[in-house]
């Protein structure tokens, strides 16, 4: 059951975080494009495509700490330090997901909007920049949980 359990994980941590950090990645520079020529509607449904991909991805992302934590369960292992520390930090991506990285793209779409930009400055090129900052925290911080459940510091393995 621990392999069934650690399959599906893997499966959806692939499936799921994967496609939020690439499109949460590449929105910014989309962005970007739209504000260097609002009149390209391809690079706005681009745009809008990646935010799309961020929110509905963020939700099926859910699945991944569920099985992990069923199987973390399985293996014996919840009271481990890494696992402690992965479990932070996943929390951490998510917030950063749920309270920079969402709102920030809606913002930023809003100001994209073919009305034009909006008077708080969302659709700015500043606003991309600190939208890129935060997503790379959150690529950083899922960056460094994958390598902890690789390693498992202090895993008897000899991973």
């Amino acid at each position: 059951m621990t392999k069934f359990l650690l399959a599906v994980h893997v499966i959806a941590a692939i499936i799921a975080i994967g496609p939020v950090t690439v499109a949460a990645s590449m929105f910014p520079p989309s962005a970007r494009k739209v504000l260097d020529a609002p009149d390209g509607a391809d690079a706005l449904a681009t745009t809008r495509l990646l935010h799309r991909i961020c929110r509905v991805y963020a939700v099926v992302g859910v699945v991944v700490p569920v099985f992990g934590f069923a199987t973390a369960s399985s293996m014996g292992v919840l009271g481990d330090t890494w696992l402690i520390v992965s479990i932070a930090l996943t929390a951490l991506a998510a917030v950063v997901l749920a309270a920079l990285v969402l709102p920030r793209q809606s913002a930023i779409l809003e100001g994209l909007a073919p009305e034009g930009l909006t008077p708080e400055g969302a659709g700015d090129r500043a606003a991309t920049v600190r939208l890129a900052m935060f997503t790379g925290i959150f690529n950083l911080l899922w960056a460094t949980v994958t390598v902890l459940v690789i390693i498992r510091p202090g895993s008897t393995t000899g991973a």
